[in-house]
């Protein structure tokens, strides 16, 4: 008597349709055929169970997803899986990521498992609104057009009280940073409270934009629980904010897509941390890609998101990085282009390879590279901005030395040495 059906699952001559959904999936098998493998992924991520069943509803039947393409690929095999429609509740990236990327990966048969990217029809990435601003109104209402946003988080990540904080944003925004960032653990504790670190800051900021002329952000990070996010949300608009900061991997998809529905209506622009990633997409053949998180935040709209450097200190290669900043930048059906953010060990030494590797639609944060100055931050925030814009025109670092004595130290520092 036949149990299992997970071959019913597999057809390698079958073709999708335009509104099925496509995921692409590494995986190794343990102790099964690699078609049965695969199939085993569609039928958990779709409609199956272990065991052939009593009945089968017709809407099941044809629901069923299908492996269509199955390839050797090193030590295990690349499949595609299509999926109808039908499986998925209409703007729920929640409940997508529990069909393709849930159960799937406590299968026993599977070795490793690595969702590698998924591909939504119109008829599903109509139901997202994507970001509220993107590059395009990110640059507007920072009035920046030709060169990439200057970020920066006051080291050490903590210890601050708000006056000292306060005292270094002067610092930092008056030495040519744009956006002050909060570090991703950096919420609200009894030596800096979140409440009175809004008001503080924006009044910092803005006695800096009334100096300088230019305009300056604060990237707030307002992670917590949802209600808590709500509120702190709230606070940043009343308090003339027009970005917030979330660790959307920590927070969820959820929590995410329910911030969008806010800070829509209080007009907020979102960068995305990407906190806790590398939990599952830094091994190779087990997983989640980076890709896939970076397509699915640009879906749910996040204005910006870390994505790597190539060149600092954190783990991702060019040619890796280079793919979702194209992505992240590329036309897309009605979702706007989103900012790749390059952060982690990066200095002004870095800058005109950085900028020559992912050109100028990016925001570079160099935190110890700022910080770690000779002469304080504010030195460390001329010298990272007058590294950026000799990258952009072309000019020598250190023919730019010559006259900025900031730059010359932090060359002198740190030369253009690449964190490990």
């Amino acid at each position: 008597m036949k149990v299992e059906w997970y071959l019913d699952f597999v057809d390698l001559n079958y073709t999708p349709g335009r509104d099925e959904l496509i995921v692409e999936y590494y995986f190794e098998p343990n102790g099964v055929s690699p078609e049965e493998a695969a199939g085993r992924i569609a039928s958990e991520s779709s409609i199956g169970t272990w065991t052939t069943l009593w009945k089968l509803p017709e809407m099941a039947k044809k629901s069923m997803a299908k492996v269509f393409y199955l390839e050797k690929s090193g030590e295990g095999y690349i499949a595609k899986i299509a999926y109808p429609l039908t499986l998925f509740e209409e703007g729920s990236l929640v409940q997508l990521f529990s069909a393709i990327a849930g159960n799937v990966f406590g299968m026993k048969a599977l070795k490793n498992l690595r969702l590698l990217d998924f591909h939504p029809p119109y008829e599903y990435l109509r139901h997202f609104r994507g970001p509220q601003y993107g590059v395009k109104g990110i640059r507007e209402f920072m009035g920046i057009k030709d060169r990439p946003l200057t970020a920066t988080v006051p080291k050490p990540k903590m210890g601050w009280s708000v006056e000292e904080y306060a005292e270094i944003a002067y610092e930092l925004w008056s030495g040519g940073i744009d956006l002050l960032k909060d570090d991703e653990n950096f919420t609200s504790f009894p030596f800096n409270r979140f409440e009175e670190r809004v008001r503080k800051l924006y009044r910092v900021r803005d006695r800096v934009e009334a100096e300088t002329g230019e305009t300056k952000e604060y990237l707030i990070n307002i992670t917590g629980p949802v209600d808590v996010m709500e509120k702190r949300a709230e606070l940043v608009a009343n308090e003339g904010g027009q970005y917030v900061m979330i660790d959307i991997v920590v927070a969820g998809w959820s929590a995410l897509q329910y911030m969008r529905e806010v800070t829509e209506d209080l007009g907020l622009a979102i960068h995305a941390h990407r906190a806790m990633h590398a939990a599952f997409t830094r091994n190779p053949k087990h997983g989640i890609t980076m890709f896939a998180l970076a397509k699915a935040a640009r879906m749910i709209g996040v204005d910006q998101i870390h994505t790597g450097t190539a060149v600092g200190k954190m783990a991702g290669n060019y040619e890796e990085i280079k793919r979702i900043n194209d992505f992240l930048l590329s036309k897309w059906e009605h979702i706007r282009p989103v900012f790749p953010v390059a952060s982690g060990g990066l200095h002004p030494g870095l800058m005109p390879e950085l900028i020559r590797l992912f050109g100028k639609d990016l925001v570079i944060q160099a935190g110890g590279g700022v910080m770690g100055h000779p002469d304080g931050p504010k030195a460390g925030a001329k010298a990272l901005r007058d590294a950026i814009e000799a990258a952009v025109d072309g000019i020598d670092l250190e023919e730019k030395a010559k006259s900025s004595p900031e730059l010359k130290k932090a060359l002198e520092k740190w030369g253009y040495l690449k964190p490990k």
